[in-house]
């Protein structure tokens, strides 16, 4: 059974874009549950996402994920905040458009430089040794993977700039997106 497209609601983003500050407060706007995927594998597996990262790997982890979203995208009335990562596979990227609403939190490299470079739980931000990056090359990483995933995040439904904006400007931006998906 197909369910109808309007009832999912997946938000994508770089990381430190607010996927995970956001999605709460949209489902309760919305009246919708909420599920965040990365939550979601680590209950799974019972490892912390930088743990399965060093320890099993990214293919590990993309494998996971996808079964994931396969159970989430049978779900109706839900907003799922999706890993940083997760539309750049493209079955993945197929499966949340094909079953869901994808609105990307669009923000700048600097804004994302300036949210995250006190964060250690982030292992794309780690050298391949496991150190945290210095800022310059902090800055050098995000700069690059932002721009490898923005033709992923770009094939979103809604973008909404979430650079400077407070939580609830963000999420009446992303509700008026969605009025145009009501029938």
């Amino acid at each position: 059974m197909d369910v109808p497209k309007k009832h999912l609601i997946y938000l994508t983003g770089f990381m430190g874009s607010g996927k995970s500050t956001i999605a709460p407060i949209l489902a309760n706007t919305l009246g919708y549950a909420h599920v965040d995927v990365d939550e979601e594998i680590e209950r799974l597996t019972g490892k912390q996402i930088s743990d399965i990262f060093s320890e099993l790997g990214e293919e590990y982890f993309r494998e996971v994920e996808y079964t994931i979203l396969r159970e989430l995208s049978l779900k109706d009335g839900c907003v799922i905040s999706l890993g940083g990562g997760t539309v750049t596979n493209e079955p993945n990227l197929q499966l949340v458009k094909s079953s869901g609403i994808l609105i990307y939190l669009k923000v700048d490299s600097e804004q994302i430089i300036h949210r995250l470079k006190y964060k250690t739980d982030r292992p794309l931000l780690k050298s391949n040794s496991g150190i945290m990056l210095d800022e310059e090359e902090l800055r050098s990483r995000i700069i690059i993977l932002l721009e490898k995933r923005e033709r992923f995040y770009s094939q979103a439904d809604i973008t909404v700039m979430s650079d400077d904006l407070r939580v609830g400007v963000t999420v009446d931006k992303i509700v008026d997106g969605l009025r145009k998906f009501d029938r």
